[in-house]
């Protein structure tokens, strides 16, 4: 690890009215010069992270912000500098975007981001510019229905609200199910996701989700924290439920895509279990560079307090789970 001085920057994911993202590519004679970035600069000594969002905006691309939130804070140690990308979503900004630096600029579709050459510090941030803000997770799929077509039924009406939301991220999970009937489950819904552009994530086994061809997965923490290597999944999108700080180091060494951290306040499901609250939350995603879903007894209406202090967004299972009775 670096014993160089830290040097702050402000970074942002700018995203146009048709959901396009802006990179820049970096000089040649720049620091990890002739790669794409996310543009910003550096925050000078005293100044408002926002205020120097907004300056460097303006200087680089001629833009001028008219609202920005905090997306994620990532520390990156490379071998000759240290650098705290202090990153901001911004998707209302004033002017044309324009290289006044003379660096080429380019609008991409958050998919193609993995196309481009960024600089490693930059990959949990081209993770969470494609990351929705909201994660709905099943509840107990078992207790739907005496029989697995009563359960299929149910299941089914359940989801259907959120097949008109799209761009967002469900989560099918049962831990009490046999691998049977959850790959039953999977198979009803994967097209109907897919069609709705609802991105369905299969909490299950690596083994299970390889045969099924899922290119999402979601592991528990127990397998999470067995796993050597995320090379034996065969997806894309790999992620674990985390709990605490040894979790969250391991999610991050293995090159997880993100994680959710829970639980952030006390359940109807767990009442009385000790909970992180918002300040410690927010100190353990400051120590790994991974984007974090917060989880446990959250509404919609707590999705701004978890921006401000480092999330993703919110994961949710009772809060929609229930409205669907």
């Amino acid at each position: 690890m670096s014993n160089t001085k830290l040097i702050h920057v402000a970074a942002a994911i700018i995203v146009d009215s048709q959901g396009r993202i802006l990179i820049a590519k970096r000089d040649a004679s720049q620091h990890q010069g002739g790669l794409w970035e996310f543009p910003g600069g550096k925050v000078e000594s005293g100044e408002p992270v926002e205020l120097a969002l907004r300056r460097e905006l303006d200087e680089e691309l001629g833009i001028q912000v008219e609202h920005a939130r905090p997306q994620i804070r990532i520390t990156h140690h490379y071998p000759d500098k240290s650098v705290l990308l202090d990153v901001w979503r911004v998707e209302r900004f004033g002017g044309e975007a324009h290289g006044r630096e003379g660096q080429p600029i380019r609008w991409v579709e958050p998919g193609a981001l993995v196309d481009y050459q960024f600089p490693a510090a930059n990959g949990p941030i081209v993770a969470a510019a494609q990351l929705p803000d909201r994660l709905s997770i099943t509840g107990d799929i078992a207790a739907l229905g005496a029989s697995p077509e009563e359960r299929e039924v149910e299941l089914l009406r359940r989801v259907q609200p959120l097949l008109n939301q799209q761009g967002q991220l469900l989560m099918l999970r049962s831990p009490t199910l046999s691998e049977e009937e959850l790959s039953r489950h999977y198979g009803v819904l994967r097209p109907l996701c897919d069609a709705a552009d609802l991105a369905l994530i299969l909490n299950g086994s690596i083994e299970l989700a390889n045969a099924l061809g899922a290119d999402r997965l979601h592991l528990t923490a127990q397998r999470l924290m067995a796993l050597r290597s995320r090379d034996r999944f065969a997806g894309r999108w790999l992620s674990a439920s985390c709990h605490n700080l040894e979790e969250l180091r391991r999610a991050e060494s293995l090159g997880l895509d993100f994680v959710t951290l829970s639980p952030v306040a006390p359940t109807a499901s767990h009442p009385g279990a000790p909970v992180l609250g918002w300040r410690k939350f927010r100190e353990l995603t400051e120590q790994c560079a991974i984007p974090a879903y917060a989880l446990g007894g959250l509404l919609d209406t707590d999705l701004d307090a978890a921006w401000q202090h480092g999330a993703q967004g919110i994961a949710s299972i009772s809060s929609w789970w229930s409205e669907g009775v």
